[in-house]
């Protein structure tokens, strides 16, 4: 696979609105950007929709559904490196493409599509910082054609379902592969975080759910699932890490809020893997470690892709605390 490429000058982990208006203008690199809009069924809101009245001119739209393993029964989990090769090709990504993603809500599921392109190796990858809500503020261009809701969906459904031959040989031109560093399963939980914890553990969960949910103290809203939290696991709200527009907070505020919850980004003596609900939100706290410590930690965090809905099912046989 060849190198991937270093991030466009003046790209870093996320960019503001004014860049990224620059950057489209700019005709010696090609930036490719991805509406990653993806709401919980709470939210009452259809990123589709969305992104089929008004985006950014030139956006594709990334299902962060569709773009899974479609062999999982948990919620969008990470698809294989030729199925997001295949992906990309149908977005028309290239490796040596800028890639800027944002979403609907200011910084939410675009976290999650950050972090896949980094587990991938595409580092060449930042988050808009404030979404669509920040460009809108900004006052900058929008493509408000109208789209046909079923065309959009016709080709978000392409890209995920373009799968690779199984011998792993594919026509498409994006190359990708997974860095096994940045994913975490329930056995890598359970043995490196939870039957460790209190001698010599080198991995440590973080995770991204409201703290009534990690405590035990509210109900979780997906039916099946149990309450509470992986035993040893840090509580880091993923809003917490966002300012009042869903911008996301400094560095320095990243780290203290890491900080107050008793996680240390500038230890690296124990890996932090970041949890959440089903794996969106975690991106979140990644996302925030490599704005808080770059130097340190670049790639930001491993994710636990199946989080709470694997750990905590009824069914899954993993010990759950609560207070």
């Amino acid at each position: 696979m060849s190198t991937p490429p270093a991030a466009a000058a003046g790209a870093g982990t996320v960019v503001s609105p004014a860049w990224l208006a620059d950057a489209m203008r700019d005709q010696e690199r090609r930036v490719r950007v991805l509406d990653c809009s993806w709401y919980l069924p709470a939210m009452a809101r259809d990123g589709i929709e969305e992104h089929a009245a008004r985006r950014i001119p030139g956006a594709r739209y990334f299902d962060v559904d569709a773009i899974s393993d479609p062999s999982s029964s948990l919620p969008h989990m990470l698809p294989s490196a030729s199925q997001f090769a295949a992906a990309c090709d149908a977005l028309d990504v290239r490796n040596d493409d800028q890639v800027v993603v944002y979403d609907g809500a200011g910084l939410f599921s675009a976290a999650r599509a950050w972090w896949m392109f980094k587990a991938f190796g595409h580092d060449a990858v930042a988050v808009l910082d404030g979404g669509m809500p920040a460009w809108l503020e900004a006052n900058l261009p929008l493509d408000e054609t109208a789209v046909d809701d079923a065309t959009v969906r016709a080709a978000a459904a392409a890209a995920a379902a373009a799968v690779a031959s199984e011998d792993g040989r594919r026509a498409g031109c994006f190359k990708a592969r997974l860095d096994q560093t940045l994913v975490r399963s329930k056995q890598d939980v359970l043995t490196r975080c939870v039957e460790s914890a209190g001698n010599s553990a080198t991995e440590r969960l973080v995770d991204a759910r409201p703290e009534p949910r990690w405590r035990g103290a509210a109900p979780e809203p997906r039916k099946g699932v149990r309450v509470g939290r992986v035993p040893g696991s840090a509580c880091v709200p993923f809003f917490s890490l966002l300012d009042e527009s869903k911008r996301v907070k400094s560095g320095s505020e990243i780290e203290k809020t890491f900080a107050a919850a008793g996680v240390d980004l500038r230890d690296t003596s124990t890996c932090l893997v970041a949890s959440c609900g089903t794996g969106v939100t975690a991106c979140v706290l990644a996302l925030g470690a490599a704005l808080a410590v770059p130097e340190l930690r670049p790639k930001g965090l491993p994710v636990y892709d199946g989080s709470w809905t694997e750990w905590g099912a009824e069914d899954s046989g993993c010990p759950v605390e609560t207070d």
